[in-house]
């Protein structure tokens, strides 16, 4: 089943919102409008409103409420993302690097803009 895997770092790092002073609270927030917003952002992107979503962030865990999306931590979330990735997965992350090796497995990929447009003024 494909799925989409979010880099949310990358993608709460291409916000320019202040998510410098407060780390932790911008990944909450980022990942709950993805939670909210995750059959509207599957049907865009995957063309299937029911995908699985998955949000991959940089460092310690943190506690969330979600609904519909599950969320991984990593001391280097590139690598984790890529363990995941294969054909038919759709990847959000603007680092090149990133996506090349996404890619190189199968996976297709869209900037951290698109996520970030289709979730327009979520939370904002």
């Amino acid at each position: 089943m494909p799925r989409l895997i979010v880099d949310g770092s990358n993608v709460m790092g291409a916000r320019p919102d202040g998510w410098w002073r407060d780390r932790t609270g911008a990944r909450i927030r980022l990942t709950v409008q993805i939670d909210e917003a995750a059959d509207e952002l599957c049907g865009r992107l995957l063309d299937d409103r029911s995908a699985e979503v998955v949000v991959v962030h940089d460092g310690p865990p943190t506690e969330m409420q979600l609904l519909r999306v599950h969320v991984d931590f990593a001391g280097h979330a590139d690598d984790l993302i890529v363990d995941l990735a294969g054909p038919g997965d759709v990847v959000a992350s603007s680092d090149r690097e990133l996506v090349r090796r996404c890619e190189a497995k199968g996976a297709t990929t869209v900037g951290a803009g698109s996520v970030l447009r289709l979730l327009g003024g979520r939370g904002d």
